[in-house]
C-alpha cells in the first residue's frame, strides 16, 4: 500500500491499516460515531498521533466564516473524514476535497465503514498553498 510518489504515503498506509483492522472487527453497519471511537482506539493502540474531531477555520477571502470539525487530523498533515453509507456518493469525494482546500492541507483520506468491504480514497488538494509541513492555520 505504500507508494512512495505519495506524499505522506506511509502514514496514510498506517490509518487505512487501522481502519481495516477496525472494520474486520466490527464490519458494516453501525453509525458513523462507532467508528470514529473504534478508530480512534486503534489509532491510539498504533501510537498514531491525531486529534479527533479537530475543529478547524473556514476562510474566505482571508475572513473566517465559520468552523468545521474534520473527523480526524492525523499528525497535522492528513485529514481523514469517515463515512458509514452503503454506496459513496460524488458529494461525499465533493465534501472531503472542499474540507482539504478550506484547511489548505494537501492530502486527506476519505474511508467508507458501511460497505461489506472498506472503502477509501485517497485525496490531495490540488490547490494546497503551504510550502511547509504542518499548517499554520491549524495550530
Amino acid at each position: 500500500m505504500i507508494n512512495e510518489k505519495y506524499k505522506y504515503s506511509d502514514l496514510t498506509s498506517k490509518i487505512i491499516g487501522c481502519a481495516m483492522t477496525v472494520h474486520s472487527e466490527l464490519g458494516n453497519g453501525f453509525q458513523e460515531v462507532i467508528y470514529q471511537r473504534a478508530l480512534k482506539i486503534e489509532m491510539d493502540l498504533q501510537g498514531i498521533p491525531f486529534s479527533r474531531e479537530h475543529e478547524m477555520p473556514i476562510y474566505y477571502k482571508k475572513h473566517q466564516i465559520g468552523t468545521r470539525r474534520v473527523d480526524f487530523l492525523v499528525e497535522e498533515v492528513v485529514s481523514v473524514e469517515l463515512k458509514a453509507t452503503i454506496e459513496l456518493q460524488d458529494v461525499h469525494l465533493a465534501q472531503a476535497i472542499n474540507y482539504l482546500e478550506a484547511y489548505d492541507l494537501e492530502v486527506g483520506l476519505l474511508i467508507n465503514f458501511g460497505a461489506k468491504s472498506l472503502q477509501f480514497k485517497r485525496l490531495t488538494n490540488k490547490s494546497f498553498k503551504q510550502k511547509n509541513q504542518g499548517n499554520p492555520k491549524i495550530k
